[in-house]
Formats: structure tokens, C-alpha cells, sequence
């Protein structure tokens, strides 16, 4: 964005008429000026899964061309590898330990910190925003059903918690879309947005009948692919597009499961010690890791369900072409966390490995120079920087709540690094087993230690409360937030280096020989653990709302 001519009104202001007028012809100027955003958000969606990032089996075409005329991160990393802390991170450029938001917490976000967070400030910049697809993030004392979020867009076009593969089987505001799937139903609303001179889709929550021409518009996108709970409720109807019924499936034979995959009948030595991840419960919602003929045919939904991204993202291209608008629009595509695939005999996420913390990240800006464009960074970039890199696109600075760093310059070419290392925890220790984790990571090695995995608050959890998050629970999260930072010493440690372990296959924590470096990144992950909370004394901006369950729209009844 310009600075203001001050000098040029001083000269040319004549009286409240010419004012106004000059006034009004510059907010318009600057409006032209400013570009327009695409935020595409993935779920569970591993780095390796495109074309471009090494995936010999899948067709991501739209998704590979994006990354040629944009610039592709390869060392992206979340801060949190689940849901809702992680969507909570992209929403306010802070880290877990700050937000305080998370299915364990007990807690929503409270109004006062959404009121920091990119879409606002985007919105109070002038922008016309939208919101389409999946929420996953509770705001207000009423968790989901607060309506702060659903009202805090122009335009809105989302279901809150799981949207399925057949969104209109849990979710009325899709109820008058023409598809029945998912990727299908949030590109109707997207182009809808987009499209919008004949009125928005039905369902639509806004208060204009259309997109304002005179305005810049930031479209955030929230899919529930490729997660689990969509895949894993596809059902191959009829009446489902060709897609995600065969593609793939007459080619099953050439399909690899990762190198380190384990059956769960042949684990001899589990990744983790017992008392720090209990993996039957973990695994609880993932067991098709556990048979290599289910795993296979879970990748062949993933697969299917990224092409129909890929081909939703050539759309959107297409689209914004045929507006003319093509060449004024940022687009960013990234997800927000990945996912165990069977490597060590392990499923789900919430574990700092690399299969969790590392996913797709890129960036397009049409408005760069040819050469700044179709690079691949290597720098260590976190899912906290998505804000503020929004933030400074449109000309609106971050706030001082914002804790991540633009990445404008990496994009642009002015710089090759921002940071030296990047930081990840896990907050989300439940009765399903798995442990409170902090990390961090170098272009070269990879630390992380574990914190005792207590389940004794657990005691009285049954079938039907295990995803009640009850007030002893919420307290115990509330103290894991300093308790590292306050002396509580991790109970296991591992080091991998990862120039030459990628894979993270052998732990050198317990070598002599590596006894230095240990150290070194202990004090590193200590430092940021220490930035990543901020004052010790300043409790998250969260309100508790008793009784609710995890990633649920109600409280408990």
C-alpha cells in the first residue's frame, strides 16, 4: 500500500467539497491497488501427496502448476498437528500455548481474541470476506453455537465441526446445494462468491445479494478432505462423480506403502516407550493402519479426494481468469496438519514426526517478477506465519497478538530465511493415550521431547464420556501450558538428523557422540517453548464452556 500524499492535499484542498472528493478518490485508488486473497486450507493432507512434492502415483496437475507460477515451500511445518489448535493458529498467527484452544482445552476462543484475528482485521481493512467449507475453531461461551464466527464474514457458506463426505447429511446450510459431495458442494459455494451477479447459493449467509465490484475480496476455504472422517464415509454412490469411484483403483498394484510402515502384527518394538504413547488407544478411529490391504485402500480415497482438490483449485484458477481478476489475486494453499500413514505401526496425527508436522505450503503472487516465481524454498516456515503474510499482502499491519513472520519476503525474493529453527507442540493428552510433546527443528536435526503421559485423571472416563471434556481435565490442560517452562522434565527424548534420517528412523538422543547437539537444541526448544507462551502470568483469551465435547457443535446435554 502507498503512503499517504499528504503533500498533494495540502496543495490541492480548496474547501469541504473538494475534500470529500479528493478523499473518496484516493480510498478508491487505494482499493484498486490492493489484491484480492485466496486462502485454501486442507485437512490432513500430507507434503509428499502432490505431483510436485514427490507423489509418482497421484495427477495434481492444477496443484503443480500453481507451485511452478508460485513459489513451493518444502520445509513448511505446523505448530500443532490436530484440528482445532492447528485452525486456531492459522487464525490468529499464535501458537497453541497462547491461544489456549484446543478439544481438551475445555475452552473457546473468547470475542476479544478473534477480534486479532486475519479475517477481522482483513474485514475492518475494507475487504469483502468470505468463509467456505469446514470450521473447526468454537468462539464464545456457547462454543459452535455463539454465531460470533458464522457472523463475522460478508459471506458465509460453512458447516461447523466434520463436514463428512456428504456434507447435507449433517449440515442444513448445504441443504440446497446441487452435489451431494463435499469438495463438490464447497466449490458451489466458492464459485458462488466468485460468481455472484445473479445472487449468492441459497444457504448463504450474508446481508448483500452480491460480491461489491469496488472491493477487494479475501475468500477463506476450509476443506474436510483428505481427512478420515470424509474419506472414510465415502460410499461410492451412483450418483457420486467417476472420480470417487474408480480412479486409482485399476492401478492399486502399483501403490507403495511408506518404506517404515508396520502392520500392527508384526510390531516387535514399538516406536515409544508404553508410558509415554498408549497406541491402542491412539489408534481408536485409525485402524486401517494396522492392515496393509486397508491402508492401501485408504490411500486410494485420500488420492481421489486430492485430485478433486486439485481439479477444485484448477476451478477457482479458471474462474478468476474470467473476472479478469487473475492477475490482482494472491492465492495460498496449505493444510493444517498431516498424518501417520502406518509408519512404525502408527496412525492418526498429534505426534511432532514429519509425516504430522510437514505439509504443502504454496504461495502465488501473480504480481511478482517471472523470476521470483516457480522457486522452491527451503526455509523453515510455520503455520503462525499465515496470518500476518495475509495481513501484509493487503496493506494492513499484523497486530502486536500476532506472533508469526510474513513471508512476503521469502515469496518475493528479497529474502531466503526468516528463522533458523521452527517449533511444534502437542496439548492434546486424553484419554485416547497419546502424550504431551514440544519440538523443534533445523534444516538438519529434529529434537523432541515428551512430557508423563498421566492418565489418571482418566480413571472414570466411559464409552460414552470419553469425549467429555470435564472441568479436572480442562484444569490440567490449563497448567500444561507453563508446566515445562516452570521445571517439569520431559520423560523421553529423541534426536534424529534428519540430513541423512529423513525418515526419522534412528533416535540418537542416548549416543554419546551426539551428546553436544542434544544439548544445543534442548535450550533451543526451552527458548521457544518460552516465546511461544509469552508472559507465564497471562492466561490464554479463552472462555470455558463446561461440559463440551470434543470437536462437537453442542455441549454435553
Amino acid at each position: 500500500m502507498r503512503s499517504h500524499p499528504y503533500g498533494l492535499f495540502t496543495r490541492l484542498l480548496r474547501g469541504p467539497v473538494q475534500l470529500l472528493t479528493l478523499a473518496l478518490a484516493f480510498l478508491s485508488s487505494l482499493t484498486a491497488e490492493r489484491p484480492n486473497i485466496v486462502f485454501i486450507l486442507t485437512d490432513d493432507q500430507r507434503y509428499e501427496t502432490l505431483g510436485v512434492t514427490g507423489d509418482k502415483f497421484i495427477s495434481t496437475p492444477h496443484l503443480d502448476q500453481l507451485a511452478a507460477d508460485g513459489v513451493l515451500f518444502a520445509n513448511a511445518s505446523v505448530n500443532s498437528a490436530i484440528c482445532t489448535p492447528s485452525r486456531a493458529c492459522y487464525f490468529l498467527g499464535q501458537y497453541e500455548r497462547r491461544h489456549g484452544v484446543n478439544f481438551n482445552s475445555g475452552t473457546a476462543m473468547a470475542p476479544e481474541a478473534w477480534a486479532e484475528s486475519y479475517p477481522i482485521k482483513l474485514r475492518e481493512a475494507g475487504y469483502f470476506t468470505g468463509y467456505v467449507g469446514k470450521n473447526h475453531v468454537p468462539i464464545g461461551n456457547q462454543a459452535y453455537d455463539t454465531g460470533i464466527i458464522d457472523n463475522s464474514f460478508d459471506y458465509w457458506y460453512a458447516g461447523h465441526g466434520h463436514l463428512r463426505f456428504y456434507p447435507k447429511e449433517r449440515h442444513e446450510i448445504f441443504r440446497h446445494a446441487e452435489a451431494d459431495t463435499q469438495i463438490e458442494i464447497v466449490s458451489e459455494g466458492v464459485q458462488s462468491f466468485l460468481n455472484s451477479a445473479d445472487g449468492f447459493i441459497t444457504g448463504a449467509k450474508s446481508f448483500l445479494d452480491q460480491r461489491p465490484d469496488d472491493q477487494p475480496f479475501a475468500l477463506s476455504i476450509a476443506l474436510n478432505l483428505p481427512h478420515g472422517s470424509s474419506t472414510g464415509t465415502m460410499q461410492q454412490k451412483p450418483t457420486d462423480p467417476e472420480l470417487y469411484r474408480t480412479a486409482y483403483r485399476d492401478r492399486l498394484h502399483e501403490l507403495n506403502l511408506p518404506s517404515t510402515y508396520i502392520a500392527k502384527d508384526r510390531i516387535t518394538v514399538p516406536k515409544l516407550p508404553a508410558n509415554v504413547l498408549y497406541a491402542n488407544h491412539r489408534q481408536v478411529g485409525y485402524n486401517e493402519v494396522d492392515d496393509p490391504d486397508e491402508m492401501k485402500d485408504l490411500k486410494i480415497r485420500e488420492t481421489q479426494t486430492i485430485t478433486g482438490i486439485d481439479q477444485f483449485v484448477g476451478a477457482i484458477r479458471d474462474t478468476l481468469v474470467k473476472l479478469g481478476v487473475a492477475d490482482n489475486t494472491i492465492i495460498v494453499f496449505t493444510s493444517d496438519h498431516g498424518i501417520m500413514h502406518g509408519e512404525f505401526g502408527l496412525g492418526g496425527k498429534a505426534l511432532n514426526y514429519e509425516t504430522c508436522l510437514k505439509v504443502p505450503l504454496i504461495i502465488y503472487d501473480p504480481r511478482d517478477p517471472a523470476a521470483a516465481r516457480g522457486r522452491r524454498s527451503m526455509a523453515l516456515t510455520e503455520s503462525v506465519d499465515i496470518a500476518p503474510t495475509l495481513l501484509d499482502y493487503a496493506g494492513v499491519n499484523a497486530p502486536d497478538t500476532m506472533q508469526g513472520l510474513s513471508l512476503r519476503p521469502l515469496v518475493d525474493g528479497r529474502a531466503d530465511d526468516l528463522r533458523t529453527s521452527s517449533f511444534a507442540e502437542n496439548l492434546w493428552s486424553t484419554y485416547f493415550g497419546n502424550p504431551r510433546i514440544e519440538s523443534v527443528r533445523t534444516k538438519e536435526w529434529k529434537y523432541i521431547r515428551y512430557f508423563k503421559n498421566d492418565r489418571t485423571q482418566f480413571a472414570n472416563v466411559t464409552k460414552e464420556t470419553q469425549y467429555v471434556v470435564t472441568a479436572s481435565q480442562a484444569d490440567h490442560y490449563a497448567k500444561w501450558l507453563t508446566a515445562s517452562i516452570k521445571g517439569e522434565q520431559p520423560v523421553y527424548e529423541e534426536l534424529f538428523h534428519l540430513a541423512s534420517d529423513p525418515k526419522e528412523t534412528t533416535n540418537l538422543a542416548s549416543r554419546p557422540a551426539y551428546a553436544a547437539k542434544l544439548a544445543e537444541l534442548r535450550s533451543e526448544c526451552q527458548r521457544l517453548v518460552i516465546f511461544a507462551k509469552g508472559d507465564i502470568n497471562t492466561p490464554p483469551a479463552t472462555v470455558l464452556v463446561p461440559g463440551i465435547k470434543e470437536g462437537t457443535t453442542k455441549k454435553k446435554s
